[in-house]
This record gives C-alpha cells, sequence and structure tokens, in this order.
C-alpha cells in the first residue's frame, strides 16, 4: 500500500452525528464562568482572566499581515463583543482564533485560522464562525441545511477508472464523538475515554474489518516500522498551523491507529479529530472503496449508538469536526494518478477549478507531484452529500484522464473541457 496513504500530520491540511439536534446555544460570560472549570483547563494563555483588565483594542492581535479567512472577518468591535464569551467547557474566542494569529498564511494559500474546541463552538461564536464557514465553503449561508448520503448504491460508476493511469484510490473523513472537547481543548482524562470507547467500538468489528488497534506510546520497533513501510504511522505534529491550535499536547498519549487485517480500512484516533476514518487500495475501483467507507463509518456509529455515544452532527452544519474546513461531510475522495501531459497545459488549472477539484503532491498539501503523479481530489465538504463529492471525483478524474489519452497522442482537447459545475 506504498503508494496510498503518505498524509502524516506534517502534511495534513493547511487549516482543517446523527441526532439531528441543533448545536446547543449556551453562551457564558467569563465572570459567571464556573471557577472549577476555569481552574481546569489552562492549557494557554488564552485561559489568562488577567486579560479582561485589558481593553479589547489593547487585546486585539495584529492581523496586518494576515492572509487567513479568520483575519478577513475578525474587526475589533466583533472582538470586543466576543471575547468574555465561553462554551460551557471553557473555550475562548481567543482559543478559536490562535492558530490564525500565529500563522498569519501564504499570499497565495488561503488558510482557515480557526479551530473548534467543542461543538458548542459553532453556536457560541457564530458571528465569527457563519462568515468564515460562508467565505471558505463558496457561500454556504447561515440558513442553508447540509445533505447526508452515506448509499454507496447511489454511486454511478466507479469501478472503471484506468489503473495504467490511477494508482490508488482513497476516500476519508473525520467524526467526532457528541458530549467530549475537540482535541484543540480536550482534557487527558477525556482523550483517554475517547480511545477507549474507540478500541471498545472498533473491536466488534468483524468480517473483511476485522482489524487491530496499536496505542502509538506502546508501539514495538517492528509494528512502528511496518505501519511507517504501509505510510499509515502519524506522527507528533509539526505543522505550526497544528500546534498552535494545541493538538500536540501530551503527545502520544492516548493516540493510535487502528486497521483491518487486509490494510484497506484504517482509523487514527485523536489526532486532529476524535477519529480519521480512511478506505483505500491500489488501482481505481473508486466504487469499492467508497463502499468499504459507507459500510465501515456505518457500523462504527452504531456501535457507538450501542455504547450510548452518538457522534456531532446538526442539519446545517452537517458532522462537526476542530477545522471549519471540514465541516458537512468531512470527506476527502482522491485519488493518485498520472497526469504528465495535461498537468503541464496551460488550462490545467482552470480544468480542476471548473470539475470542482483539487490537486496535491502525493505527499499531501503543499508538496510537489513526482514524476507527473498527483493527488486529485474534491474541493468541497460542505453543501454536497457524500455520494455527490465522490461522483465528482469519478466523472472528473475519467475526464482528465481521457485528456491525458489525447495530449499523449498529441491530439486536441478543446471539444472536451467541461463546463463548470
Amino acid at each position: 500500500m506504498t503508494s496510498i496513504i503518505k498524509c502524516s500530520a506534517r502534511t495534513q491540511r493547511t487549516a482543517g452525528p446523527d441526532s439531528g439536534q441543533a448545536i446547543g446555544s449556551v453562551v457564558v460570560s467569563a465572570k459567571e464562568q464556573p471557577q472549577q472549570i476555569k481552574a481546569t483547563m489552562p492549557f494557554s494563555n488564552t485561559h489568562n482572566q488577567m486579560k479582561m483588565k485589558f481593553s479589547p483594542e489593547q487585546e486585539f492581535p495584529d492581523l496586518s499581515k494576515h492572509n487567513n479567512h479568520m483575519a478577513k472577518v475578525l474587526t475589533p468591535d466583533m472582538y470586543k463583543h466576543l471575547r468574555d464569551k465561553q462554551t460551557p467547557s471553557g473555550f475562548t474566542v481567543d482559543d478559536v482564533i490562535q492558530t490564525g494569529v500565529d500563522n498569519p498564511g501564504h499570499p497565495f494559500i488561503m488558510t482557515v485560522g480557526c479551530v473548534a474546541g467543542d461543538e458548542e463552538t459553532y453556536d457560541v461564536f457564530k458571528e465569527l464562525l457563519d462568515p468564515v464557514i460562508e467565505d471558505r465553503h463558496g457561500g454556504y449561508k447561515p440558513t442553508d441545511k447540509h445533505k447526508t448520503d452515506l448509499n454507496p448504491g447511489h454511486l454511478k460508476g466507479g469501478d472503471d477508472l484506468d489503473p495504467n493511469y490511477v494508482l490508488s484510490s482513497r476516500v476519508r473523513t473525520g467524526r467526532s464523538i457528541r458530549g467530549f472537547c475537540l482535541p484543540p481543548h480536550c482534557s487527558r482524562g477525556e482523550r483517554r475515554a475517547i480511545e477507549k470507547l474507540s478500541i471498545d467500538a472498533l473491536s466488534s468489528l468483524g468480517g473483511d474489518l476485522k482489524g487491530k488497534y496499536y496505542a502509538l506510546k506502546n508501539m514495538t520497533e517492528k509494528e512502528q516500522q511496518q505501519l511507517i513501510d504501509d505510510h499509515f504511522l502519524f506522527d507528533k505534529p509539526v505543522s505550526p498551523l497544528l500546534l498552535a491550535s494545541g493538538m500536540a499536547r501530551d503527545w502520544p498519549d492516548a493516540r493510535g491507529i487502528w486497521h483491518n487485517d487486509n490494510k484497506t480500512f484504517l482509523v487514527w484516533v485523536n489526532e486532529e479529530d476524535h477519529l480519521r476514518v480512511i478506505s483505500m487500495q491500489k488501482g481505481g475501483n473508486m466504487k469499492e472503496v467508497f463502499t468499504r467507507f459507507c459500510t465501515g463509518l456505518t457500523k462504527i456509529e452504531a456501535l457507538f449508538k450501542q455504547k450510548g455515544h452518538e457522534f456531532m452532527w446538526n442539519e446545517h452544519l452537517g458532522y462537526i469536526l476542530t477545522c471549519p474546513s471540514n465541516l458537512g461531510t468531512g470527506l476527502r475522495g482522491g485519488v493518485h494518478v498520472k497526469l504528465p501531459n495535461l498537468s503541464k497545459h496551460e488550462k490545467f488549472g482552470e480544468i480542476l477549478k471548473r470539475l470542482r477539484l483539487q490537486k496535491r503532491g502525493t505527499g499531501g498539501v503543499d508538496t510537489a507531484a513526482v514524476g507527473g503523479v498527483f493527488d486529485i481530489s474534491n474541493a468541497d465538504r460542505l453543501g454536497f452529500s457524500e455520494v455527490e463529492l465522490v461522483q465528482m471525483v469519478v466523472d472528473g478524474v475519467k475526464l482528465l484522464v481521457e485528456m491525458e489519452k489525447r495530449l499523449e497522442k498529441g491530439q486536441s482537447i478543446n471539444d472536451i473541457m467541461p463546463s463548470q459545475k
């Protein structure tokens, strides 16, 4: 499986369920927050209550050189209005924005610049997060409702991508367990409880999903090397975006990797999200990959419900995850595909944009393609169902391969240029 997973914490995104209930609307001011809660979560200076002695103007971050969605939205007046609010677990607006303050971004790469610390973050700080979400997700409005469709039977085709060009296929998403803080804010006890719940649930999987859990802190050298060779292992985050978000605290305590015996279904525990679920295999049979993905996710959710736990979900934002960029489906369906000729075409970027696809190097975000091989995936997460997003990948990659074959023969691709999806 060496060509499939190279997405370690070093090369993750540049950022970032099923009850049907809306996110809670509890808003607690810093003055009203119970003393025991304020005292038990001192993970960063954002919880320093002395800051309330200073004016909002004195505490407002310098965002003059920043290029992220948070910096575009946050104003001094908004900060003044939000800075004394907390979620029930004690997550503040300074916690929300810290990663975006510490990481100005790149002139040509728009990062998100904020994270959630719990499910309520998206409601308590909606004044900031709603416009960030709308900006990041192509105009997705606060009144919009998200679609969920995990029925692989609704996918058309996907089992016939040319394996001479499509080297591997994968679909991934994240899930958050309701009632626990998200990784930027959770305590050691919470993280350990999530790990235990996950081990209990995943150990109940049978058939071709039967597998084993590997705790990072208990791995033997042999196990560690095998997971490295398989490109399954995620290391301690070194990305400033993840470090500034607080996701590396207590590493590697209560972090681990579970995979099935066939090494085609993988779950990361307590990395950027509570669960990161991945289905993958060599070749171009995306339908098979997606079917396993849907089956595994559905079974995992049922097992958690049996234990009295459900995933964070609401009809507006879909599945709730740490980074606003991954809301909705949280789904990234991708293939490693050889496009040495098309990638040199002057309209390559425009073609991808019209197909609602994005490209990366095979080593993950911000890496270059090697030998004309690209990681091509859906650009959207929110506002489209899982089936719709994978369908975009299947149809789009099929067209990209057809274009590549034409260019190999010196033929024009002008007559098969796609319209905007």
